[in-house]
């Protein structure tokens, strides 16, 4: 998996060589490449917005600084292109295992005031938001896609890892204990120190059940 982040403040994406991510990276698993969209402009200044025609507050990204770096890293549109925007699809777990299809993504961050339309309508197959809020930009939006995607790649985590997670079946993750047996008088439920798997699996279920219902009861009706 091969995944291309333009934007123009790569150093927040310091975080993701660190962890999972990075240690998926260093074995060759994954490859995330940031690239300063700022390299890409013609203006010899490095701008790339300027104020929005019709008026307005804020500033608008330019389409030729993005529009090059696209091509750039994407020539032939081989790879899936996505915007992380406030207007696009809400990111949900079968979202994120449809992109796993591509080898390659291509993800913009918009800041400001956002990009002109014309970028987003010649390079952009698809717009993607992170939850109904707005940021000041797509960096961490990028970064929340980047790291729920790249977790399923095979040999980023371990498989078994991967089993019985929130929203698989559509059902949150039940509570999780480890040691010490008990902390400030509150004790782990006994049927998880009887090492009877049947029981233990049966308690989880119920208890992911019993969550659901809870904090989530949407997610029964799907």
């Amino acid at each position: 998996m091969k995944i291309d982040i333009l934007t123009l403040f790569p150093e927040m994406f310091a975080a993701l060589k660190e962890s999972i991510l990075g240690r998926a990276q260093k074995k060759g698993k994954i490859r995330i490449n940031v690239i300063n969209i700022r390299d890409y402009t013609q203006d010899k200044h490095l701008k790339c917005d300027d104020y929005p025609f019709g008026g307005g507050a804020g500033m608008v990204m330019m389409a030729q600084p993005i529009g090059s770096a696209i091509e750039a890293v994407d020539p032939q549109h081989t790879a899936r292109r996505i915007y992380l925007s406030p207007k696009g699809e809400t990111l949900k777990q079968q979202k994120v295992f449809s992109l796993l299809s591509y080898e390659h993504l291509v993800l913009l961050c918009g800041h400001y005031e956002g990009v002109d339309q014309r970028a987003i309508d010649l390079y952009i197959d698809e717009e993607i938001s992170i939850g109904d809020y707005v940021l000041t930009g797509g960096e961490l939006p990028a970064m929340v896609l980047t790291d729920c995607i790249c977790r399923y790649v095979d040999g980023v985590i371990s498989t078994s890892s991967l089993v019985d997670e929130s929203f698989s079946e559509n059902l949150l993750e039940y509570p999780q204990y480890t040691r010490p047996k008990e902390y400030k008088g509150v004790s782990v439920p006994e049927v998880l120190l009887t090492g009877d798997h049947a029981k233990v699996d049966e308690w989880r279920r119920k208890e992911s059940l019993r969550l659901t219902k809870e904090k989530r009861p949407d997610l029964l009706g799907k």
